[in-house]
């Protein structure tokens, strides 16, 4: 039996529309506040010279193109799929630490716990280890009502594979249409979730690709005038020892 079987699907477009306005305005926040002295510091100067760029432009298009792609999947997975499994499950945001959603079906007088994650690979040793300590933290509030307790994680996209190895884990881990079929009882609503979606990221599209070029923009400036000669050839060892050196 699915967690929730009666999902409102206005409060899940109304939620979709938020995280993506919440999404976009993040991400164009950061984009506004490139420093490429900042960027310079954290890159590979030797890299760039081994590919024999010849340009600030090129450079500059190389760590801004790279700060999007790593940036874009931590602000969206951060942001947009919490408040949709909020809306879908018709449950509550939780209070303990660890947990996003909590769901007391008082009918079967259960208690589920919910940790929403991104994608199937978030977790390390020590990561997974915490998970597994904010679930029994949870239980005891179960516990304190005398309710049946379940705990899940819930992977929004990609497949989770179950190895049967081990000892019995205290939750189940969910991916994509799975999960998303759990919480709504809607084995399509994985796919629904793009549907919903409609024209809402179109209109953020102006407003991004102005803050991305004002950025390549300033950035190429800003690299010129602190690593390129007079005749604006670039200052290999210049970037070098500012990226590198003892001061």
């Amino acid at each position: 039996m699915a967690l929730n079987n009666s999902y409102d699907e206005q409060a899940v477009i109304r939620a979709i529309a938020s995280a993506l306005d919440t999404f976009y305005e993040i991400l164009i926040e950061k984009i506004d506040g490139l420093n490429i002295q900042k960027i310079m510091k954290r890159k590979n100067p030797y890299l760039y010279r081994a590919k024999a760029m010849e340009s600030a432009a090129e450079i500059v298009e190389s760590v801004l193109t790279a700060f999007v792609s790593s940036s874009e999947e931590t602000i969206f997975g951060n942001c947009f799929f919490e408040p949709i499994a909020l809306a879908a499950s018709g449950g509550n945001k939780a209070l303990a630490e660890g947990i996003d959603i909590m769901i007391h079906n008082k009918e079967s007088n259960t208690i589920s716990a919910i940790a929403v994650k991104s994608g199937p690979s978030v977790f390390n040793a020590d990561s997974k280890k915490r998970q597994e300590q904010n679930f029994m933290a949870a239980s005891k509030l179960a516990q304190q009502v005398k309710a049946r307790y379940e705990a899940y994680i819930g992977y929004c996209y990609g497949k989770k594979k179950e190895t049967g190895r081990g000892r019995p884990k205290m939750y189940q881990e969910l991916a994509g249409k799975r999960f998303w079929a759990e919480l709504t009882g809607d084995d399509e609503f994985y796919v629904k979730i793009i549907g919903y979606m409609g024209t809402m990221p179109e209109q953020y599209v102006a407003g991004y690709k102005e803050s991305y070029h004002k950025a390549a923009n300033r950035l190429v400036r800003e690299f010129s005038n602190s690593f390129c000669r007079e005749d604006g050839s670039i200052d290999w060892e210049k970037l070098v020892e500012f990226n590198s050196g003892d001061s």
